[in-house]
């Protein structure tokens, strides 16, 4: 696990993304994990702009408030595997307004894609994953974050549960340990 300072960090990661393996059909998949609140979703946003690359986020294809644990093989079935295989990524939104699955998305695949969010970085993606980046922030700082956004009412009747969720997942799947990298957030 390799920390990466604040100052020029897109260039630093874009070349370490550039120069990670890619895989069988010559593009890469970048992982950006961390819990709620951490800034991953800021993070890969740099991130992909930087590298001109498709950002896709798993709260896209969680299903639910209680779909967390599903989300690895989800996202390995639609996006990880369809990509080392050079085809089009495929793979079922979730409409969280009505709880409930949402259309189908597809995207083709690219040189480099960021996919963001709790789980991104977990041990059923890494054998499809080229870089794995991990996002840290203190508890009480994730905390400050997610009560300030926009969205912190609908998120807050759920938020204990997705918290011993997404801990779960990075204990199971080991994402900080695996980690190529770790940004402050």
């Amino acid at each position: 696990m390799r920390a990466v300072a604040d100052r020029g960090w897109t260039d630093t990661v874009a070349r370490l993304v550039h120069a990670a393996p890619a895989g069988p059909a010559g593009n890469r998949l970048v992982t950006v994990d961390g819990f709620s609140g951490a800034g991953k979703s800021t993070r890969a946003r740099e991130l992909a702009d930087r590298l001109g690359a498709p950002l896709l986020e798993i709260e896209d294809l969680c299903p639910g408030w209680d779909g967390l644990p599903r989300v690895p093989a989800l996202a390995r079935r639609g996006i990880g595997d369809p990509l080392a295989a050079g085809t089009t990524l495929r793979w079922t939104s979730w409409d969280w307004v009505r709880d409930r699955p949402g259309p189908e998305r597809t995207l083709e695949p690219a040189a480099v894609v960021v996919l963001e969010g709790c789980g991104s970085g977990a041990a059923k993606l890494a054998p499809v994953t080229s870089l794995a980046i991990w996002v840290e922030a203190s508890a009480d700082e994730r905390e400050r974050r997610l009560r300030g956004r926009a969205d912190w009412p609908g998120y807050a009747p759920y938020r204990d549960g997705w918290r011993r969720a997404e801990q779960e997942l990075a204990r199971s799947g080991g994402a900080p340990e695996r980690a190529d990298l770790v940004l402050a957030g």
